[in-house]
């Protein structure tokens, strides 16, 4: 089977997920206990005014119409209005952008590099110093809620150093920016900055633990392999043959979990965000499941559902790229 036939079949496989997927978002939004009412309109305001609101939001209307509403709005790139904040879904989704890719952008990055970094050292090295330091601490941080290490980073940097620095050392406790914000792009843009050190540092340390273990395995099982042997008996370099040869085998399975990673970047992360406050999606997300708003609910989880679909397949075709043993 050639590229072009792969590519086909994969593609049709990911039409037929993405339609399951929709589906299945708009069906379990339906069965999920309260209803967005409730958030709006006491139960004593009169039965007139909660049918006309039905009316405006379509819930009055079969389960059916409602669902092929829903298909043909995304379909036309529409993702509905919010209950809550009787704007486009679509034009808050963009004003958070942004913001959660920034977050979840660079502590990816940091998260990726450093977990590839140390789990390389640690299994080409096992048994030393490095290898006990990383898996103790990958094992650590693995374990560390979120919100725990969150909250005790929120109070040493914005409360206790603080104190002892004589606001030396102040690190904002919510927001995206100061308000009012720097008038100065320089200003600006460093204010941005130190708002994003701790949610950062945050996702960083809880989450490149896992990186770390998987690699590391990943690399003792690769560096007993024949060819490996080979390579140390011809005195090649160490550098390069972890590198060269150990990494680059490697490499198929990183790229499925950066693959994963990538949605979040466009997801958010609901936790932290909404510790820090930070305005993106996944606080977002977070305050529509506690309304109902079913339109953002839909929306977000589309989202995200895409760019996991799409990441997925874009790491299925570049395998053959990443390990030349690998044939379509």
């Amino acid at each position: 089977m050639g590229f072009k036939a792969y590519f086909a079949r994969r593609l049709i496989n990911t039409v037929i997920v993405v339609f399951v997927t929709v589906t299945l978002q708009f069906f379990i939004f339906r069965i999920m206990p309260g209803n967005p009412l409730a958030h709006f309109i006491s139960p004593n305001f009169p039965l007139e005014s909660r049918r006309a609101l039905m009316e405006l939001w379509g819930l009055d209307k079969p389960v059916h119409e409602q669902f092929i509403t829903y298909l043909s709005n995304l379909f036309t790139g529409k993702l509905g209005i919010s209950f809550i904040s009787q704007r486009y879904v679509i034009d808050e989704v963009l004003e958070r952008l942004p913001n959660t890719i920034l977050l979840m952008g660079s502590s990816t990055t940091l998260m990726i590099v450093l977990g590839i970094h140390l789990g390389v050292l640690a299994g080409s090295r096992r048994g030393s110093k490095t290898d006990v330091a990383s898996v103790t601490f990958g094992l650590l941080t693995q374990g560390l809620p979120v919100f725990f290490l969150g909250l005790l980073l929120m109070l040493t940097f914005s409360y206790y150093l603080p104190v002892v620095t004589g606001g030396l050392i102040n690190f904002p406790v919510a927001g995206t920016v100061s308000r009012p914000p720097p008038p100065d792009l320089p200003g600006y843009v460093m204010d941005v900055l130190w708002h994003l050190t701790l949610p950062m540092v945050t996702l960083v340390i809880i989450s490149f633990g896992g990186y770390t273990l998987i690699v590391r395995s990943l690399m003792i099982d690769v560096m007993a392999q024949d060819y490996i042997l080979t390579a140390k008996a011809k005195g090649l370099p160490e550098r390069s043959i972890i590198y060269g040869h150990g990494l680059r085998s490697i490499l198929p399975p990183i790229s499925t979990m950066v693959g994963l990673s990538l949605s979040g970047i466009v997801g958010g992360a609901v936790i932290t965000e909404t510790i820090f406050s930070w305005h993106g999606i996944g606080r977002y997300l977070y305050e529509a499941v506690l309304q109902n708003d079913y339109p953002v609910m839909q929306g977000t989880f589309f989202l995200l559902s895409m760019v996991t679909i799409i990441a997925n397949l874009v790491v299925d075709l570049i395998y053959g790229l990443l390990d030349p043993r690998i044939r379509y």
